[in-house]
């Protein structure tokens, strides 16, 4: 298998080289995005139990039900938190939203490299199959009309290979940005959701 891959490589000339480097980088990024992006839509279940809490205004509970292991569970954290101790609303919303903000680029991290792969990998290989096939039609020059047909053949091969090297590293790449864009998406509305329920639970009005 090693050998039949590196013969790829010698086949696909400089390109599938390139090519190969990104697929590396391609597959690390989704390798470490899936390690991260566990449990990151995890904790609906506490998050219903501490907003209930807190508008039974057992603060300390909610507090100690909720753990750090979603972005949305730790913004929520600081947000009771912050209620608790009478921050001023303005500066809690602006905190709170920083927060926010900062959980929703750490996830977004390494995904433009994956959307860059996706699209440079596909030129790449179609570059390739055009230098393959001008370097073919060169050598049918050289040849004046007298080359082997499966010299060319061959010749042709190794050009069109380089595209389908570009496009199996690109659909990874393509599938591994679009999935991991829309967990992002959905982690950030649970933030909002969360908060925005919390400041409608702490700034209602109180009945007498």
């Amino acid at each position: 298998m090693v050998e039949y891959i590196l013969g790829l490589l010698d086949a696909g000339g400089p390109v599938v080289y390139v090519l190969g480097v990104l697929s590396l980088i391609s597959l690390s990024i989704i390798v470490v995005k899936l390690i991260k992006f566990n449990g990151v839509l995890s904790g609906r279940k506490r998050i219903e139990a501490a907003l209930g809490q807190v508008q039974a205004r057992q603060n300390e509970m909610a507090l100690q039900g909720l753990k750090t292991r979603s972005p949305s569970e730790r913004v929520l954290a600081y947000a009771i938190a912050g209620a608790q101790n009478r921050i001023p609303q303005n500066v809690l919303d602006a905190e709170v939203e920083r927060r926010g903000n900062a959980e929703i680029e750490i996830l977004n991290r390494g995904i433009r490299m994956l959307e860059v792969i996706a699209l440079v990998s596909p030129l790449l290989g179609l570059l390739g199959t055009v230098l393959g096939m001008i370097q073919s039609f060169q050598e049918l020059e050289m040849a004046e009309g007298a080359a082997n047909a499966s010299v060319l053949a061959g010749g042709i091969w190794q050009a069109l290979l380089t595209t389908a090297v570009g496009l199996v590293v690109a659909i990874p790449a393509a599938i591994g940005a679009s999935l991991f864009s829309a967990t992002v998406e959905r982690a950030a509305h649970l933030i909002e959701t969360s908060v925005g329920r919390l400041n409608l639970i702490v700034n209602a009005p109180q009945s007498r």
